[in-house]
């Protein structure tokens, strides 16, 4: 590798993390706090995130989809941006917060999102009828781009 090879790369290296992310879709006011937790929940998932995510990943539905992505002031579990759908894996905290689910399900339709909930237990006892439905729905929902 000569020396304009480096400065080629290091230019291309400067340029891609200037670049904007395709999508933003987090509250950048507080995107600095919601980072940290998120890294947190990336490295621990629980066992029913785990399990779904394996099915999940790498486009295995025909979508791309995330984990743990910010998604306005929440950090969703599942997310696919170009179907604006969020997936939910729920556990036993989701029983003692149902209004506060219901506030993050409703701001996140308000913001153009599909909200899909399943329960751990759904998860564990059948993946793949849970993936089949995830799948339904992002192979039914229609985006129309913003008028304008």
């Amino acid at each position: 590798m000569n020396y304009s090879d480096k400065t080629n790369n290091q230019s291309n290296k400067n340029e891609d993390e200037n670049k904007l992310p395709e999508y933003i879709t987090a509250n950048l006011q507080n995107y600095k706090f919601l980072k940290e937790i998120r890294k947190g929940l990336k490295e621990n998932p629980t066992d029913a995130e785990k399990l779904i995510w394996e099915h999940l990943r790498n486009k295995k539905t025909g979508y791309k989809i995330r984990r743990q992505h910010v998604v306005d002031n929440f950090i969703t579990d599942f997310v696919c941006l170009s179907k604006k759908v969020v997936i939910e894996i729920d556990g036993g905290i989701h029983l003692k917060q149902k209004e506060l689910d219901e506030l993050r399900t409703n701001t996140l339709n308000e913001k153009g999102y599909k909200v899909i909930r399943f329960t751990n237990e759904e998860v564990f006892a059948n993946p793949e009828l849970v993936v089949s439905m995830i799948k339904a729905v992002l192979d039914n929902r229609k985006i129309f781009p913003p008028e304008g």
